[in-house]
């Protein structure tokens, strides 16, 4: 759908007692992009209505009254992971307690179990496995496109990649190039997490930095694998990070055009070597989807994801700058091993009634934003 193709006007004019706002809101009003300075006091204002006010004007000038979501499946084939964040509690160690591996035959029959509505994406994340060879990987996106020739395959996040082509001896070009012949087509946002280098050693230390995720990033893009970008926020950040962190992927957007959605995702601290931090309020979390709609400006989606935030919460989001909130899933298991009490997965019916009671309009799309039609069981994509 063209942005431009579902405009509305805001229904009363922009009003706030915050003088700091006064001049971003003029920015925003005018088509100006927001700099620095401008996201931090976005964090800080205290009128959180005049902060969500300016998002949900962009949000509705670009989408109008329409909420995008889609019917997909989460894939999680490992959870034995070499790294040690300490922001998560879905990784194992090699041999611990509690530590799974698909087999292919397993993963695959996975994929086809669960709903009867066809869902129209799978994806696919997990643990950085010591062991398993990178062909395990590329026969599993073959023999989903095997099966589900019509689904699409979103899968293996930039942390992945990089682990991936180290084990498979290669370049970071030539596993994305791989990866696309098996039957990728496109690629999740997440592991970014926070890109701050300071931040980064205290809770992902194991992981890529940010920059190097970032190039990877561009690099998929050049080759044509489009992919979302994260942010997990509510740990040990402060609001100069988070800002940091969206200005450098709007660089990177910038260069490449192939960010989808900006997904914020709250910290789950349960189970995790961070439990002694209070979980994210609902302030934090509109106004983390408000900040990213304003800074965010060549992001043609922000998505509030339900699975995260609840689907009380992403609702609410709807009218602070988020177009969409993510879609059935089935069963997710990262999240949820980190705390996380929404539902495991929801009906395509439950996603229309959330989407409707918010006051907008639900428009079922495909990973690339493409609408849906859906008769039972099966489902055409508009091209």
């Amino acid at each position: 759908m063209s942005l431009e193709s579902t405009s509305a006007r805001p229904r009363h004019s922009f009003q706030t007692d915050d003088s700091a706002l006064q001049p971003i809101a003029a920015k925003v009003l005018a088509g100006e992009r927001l700099n620095f300075d401008d996201g931090v006091a976005l964090y800080r204002s205290g009128d959180i209505l005049a902060v969500g006010w300016l998002a949900n004007y962009v949000r509705e000038k670009l989408h109008g009254d329409i909420a995008y979501f889609n019917v997909n499946r989460h894939i999680n084939p490992t959870n034995v992971c070499v790294a040690s964040c300490r922001l998560c509690a879905f990784g194992r160690k090699k041999g611990e307690a509690g530590t799974y591996t698909m087999a292919l035959e397993e993963a695959w029959e996975s994929a086809g179990a669960g709903y009867t509505e066809a869902v129209t994406e799978f994806h696919i994340v997990g643990g950085l496995h010591p062991d398993l060879p990178f062909e395990y990987f590329m026969d599993l996106v073959r023999g989903l496109k095997e099966r589900f020739p019509k689904v699409h395959i979103k899968a293996f996040t930039m942390v992945e990649v990089a682990f991936l082509a180290k084990r498979g001896k290669m370049t970071i070009p030539e596993t994305l190039e791989r990866m696309k012949a098996a039957g990728v087509d496109s690629m999740p946002g997440g592991g970014a997490e926070i890109f701050a280098d300071h931040i980064r050693h205290i809770i992902c230390d194991h992981k890529i930095d940010g920059s190097e995720w970032l190039e990877t990033a561009r690099m998929a893009h050049k080759i044509g694998l489009r992919s979302n970008a994260t942010m997990l926020y509510g740990h040990v950040e402060n609001d100069e990070d988070r800002v940091d962190h969206m200005l450098r992927l709007r660089e990177v957007q910038d260069d490449t055009g192939g960010f989808q959605t900006f997904i914020p995702l709250s910290f789950h601290p349960d189970n995790t070597a961070l439990a002694h931090i209070p979980k994210t309020t609902g302030m934090l979390d509109v106004r983390q989807i408000a900040v990213g709609r304003l800074l965010l400006d060549n992001f043609a989606h922000i998505k509030s994801y339900w699975q995260m935030v609840s689907p009380k919460m992403a609702q609410i989001s709807l009218r602070f700058g988020a177009d969409d909130i993510d879609g059935t899933v089935v069963e997710e298991k990262i999240y949820h091993d980190a705390g996380a009490t929404t539902p495991q997965g929801l009906r395509r019916k439950d996603l229309v009634r959330l989407i409707t009671e918010a006051g907008r309009i639900p428009f079922e799309r495909d990973t690339m934003y493409r609408a849906v039609t859906r008769s039972e069981d099966s489902f055409t994509i508009a091209v």
